[in-house]
């Protein structure tokens, strides 16, 4: 399966909840999509397709695909830690999430864009994989020729002011520091993760 690249408020709608951020549209329409949205009653769903549904939430939050998602299910079996927990802070310590978070990005889209198109680097070294796992003390940052980029300053400006916990970020070099691997009570998206375990758990 290709990366989804439709309409997000669609998507956001089918869930019933801004997961890509922010949306207008959203707002006036946070109903399920389709010509009978608004008038439809939606039957009970059942326990396996809550469970399903929520996986699906998790994939098009962090703009993962499927086979990342279940070899990113099967490293966080192998870690220490709950599984559902360690499974969401892999998520957050991909380099497109790190480089979103930061606030180099606007979304998370973009911030696999940046990155795929050698924008960023880590450790002051041009890195192009989106899915590169950033570990504690490492540097992300804006490559150099890149820092006037407007895509890149006008996110910065707009950045969201309340920091993360986990990141650093010097405003002058256009760097940013993983500190540590995010609590789960630290990372603000809306899922519930032991749903997604015990989907895979059948």
């Amino acid at each position: 399966m290709a990366r989804y690249t439709g309409p997000k408020t669609r998507i956001a709608r089918k869930f019933g909840e801004p997961i890509f951020g922010a949306d207008k549209t959203f707002e006036k329409k946070n109903y399920p999509p389709g010509q009978h949205g608004q008038t439809k009653k939606r039957k009970k769903t059942s326990e396996y397709g809550t469970q399903l549904m929520e996986k699906q939430k998790a994939k098009y939050t962090y703009g993962v695909l499927e086979r990342q998602f279940e070899n990113l299910f099967d490293k966080a079996q192998r870690n220490k830690g709950v599984t559902g927990e360690v499974l969401l802070q892999l998520l957050e310590s991909r380099l497109d999430n790190v480089v979103y978070r930061l606030g180099i990005a606007p979304t998370r889209a973009g911030a696999r864009q940046l990155v795929s198109h050698r924008h960023i680097v880590v450790n002051g070294h041009v890195l192009n994989i989106p899915s590169y796992s950033v570990k504690p003390g490492e540097l992300v940052g804006v490559r150099e020729k890149c820092k006037s980029m407007e895509v890149i300053t006008e996110s910065l400006s707009s950045t969201r002011k309340s920091r993360y916990s986990w990141l650093e970020w010097d405003a002058d070099s256009m760097n940013g520091k993983f500190l540590n691997v995010p609590e789960r009570g630290d990372i603000p998206e809306n899922i519930k993760e032991q749903l997604i375990v015990e989907l895979y758990s059948k």
